[in-house]
């Protein structure tokens, strides 16, 4: 972590010019243009938050280059580039404190099966539960309380945070994170009716990870019914998403909290599902398809389509209906006045 940077340095490390005759003023931590400090970095990435960029007390601010700030003079430092947040997140990762993490080895408290075969520069916490024929690559990080089940693979390079629960027969590819929580193959949700009780399906597939996949905390993911729960490379999924047995989800798809994919639904190469999505089964979502929030899909999306609502549908269409539903009260009253206004008619045409 650095303790503190000179913007010299952080224009160096985002690729923007050095800011003029302020290249040694010194930056000791980063911080929103509404509470930032002399010594503070910020960012800009829209024009949206220009107010606070005039009123800022940050030393410097990242700046994204399609915003067009005031020409008037300031005291505040900018460095512009083509993408803040990008530029944000490379400062952060200079600023970031180290996580804690077991030192490598085995701690004595961990119960390892003696079948367990390891790659070099493991980490193993305390507390930890490796079952019969694990393997586990090389510089994997487990902490503690973390449980893989019989006949597991986790490939080099992967971290699993404490309580995270890999069950038997799942596989993970390299670089793979699992945050607390999470829990990949428990049995996928399968009954049959047969007239007088609920009978469990059994579920004996597997769950196989890609590379550089990042999971968030309480995470569920079901191994298949047979076959298996697939998630592609790249891609991550945010806390609290539920994934079904035999879905299979593409390669740097985004998956946003309390998403809910049910069994055997199908998302291609980069799709990226918003918060409390609802996915139907066996629904397929065209690469590169968005859907907004708190959508329920019950029909295929096809490809680099957006799409909101429920049900969702394309959505300009949607904000189309939406704006129409708030008419609704009003629509309503004038049709009753105009039913009042006709059946005072007839009524008078009745008398006559």
């Amino acid at each position: 972590m650095a303790a503190s940077m000179t913007l010299d340095q952080i224009a160096e490390l985002i690729g923007s010019a050095a800011p003029p005759q302020d290249g040694r003023r010194i930056i000791t931590g980063i911080a929103a243009l509404d509470c930032a400090g002399s010594f503070d970095l910020s960012y800009l990435g829209s024009d949206q938050y220009l107010k606070d960029f005039q009123s800022t007390q940050a030393g410097a601010v990242i700046v994204q280059k399609r915003v067009k700030l005031p020409p008037e003079e300031r005291n505040t430092a900018v460095l512009v580039v083509d993408d803040a947040e990008l530029a944000l997140a490379k400062v952060l990762s200079a600023f970031a404190p180290p996580i804690p993490r077991p030192p490598i080895g085995i701690d004595p408290t961990a119960k390892i099966a003696s079948t367990v075969m390891m790659g070099e520069d493991v980490a193993v916490g305390p507390h930890v539960v490796l079952g019969e024929r694990v393997q586990i690559g090389s510089a994997a990080v487990l902490h503690a309380g973390v449980f893989i089940g019989d006949d597991t693979k986790l490939g080099d390079h992967c971290e699993l945070f404490p309580g995270a629960v890999v069950r038997e027969r799942i596989t993970l590819g390299h670089r793979v994170v699992i945050h607390s929580g999470s829990v990949l193959g428990s049995d996928g949700f399968g009954y049959r009716w047969d007239g007088s009780r609920h009978v469990k399906i059994p579920q004996i597939g597997t769950v196989i990870i890609g590379d550089d996949v990042e999971i968030g905390s309480c995470v569920c993911i079901d191994r298949a019914k047979f076959g298996a729960t697939k998630i592609g490379s790249g891609t991550k999924i945010d806390n609290l998403v539920q994934i079904a047995h035999n879905v299979e989800i593409g390669e740097h798809c985004i998956i946003v909290g309390q998403a809910g994919i049910a069994g055997s639904a199908k998302l291609g190469r980069g799709v990226v599902l918003g918060g409390q999505v609802a996915v139907r089964d066996h629904i397929i979502i065209g690469d590169g398809a968005m859907v907004a929030a708190t959508s329920g899909i019950a029909e295929d999306v096809p490809p680099k389509s957006i799409v909101s609502g429920t049900p969702a549908l394309p959505h300009r269409q949607s904000l189309r209906e939406q704006a129409a539903l708030r008419d609704l009260p009003d629509l309503r009253n004038r049709v009753k006045q105009l039913k009042d206004q006709l059946d005072e008619m007839q009524k008078k045409l009745d008398e006559r």
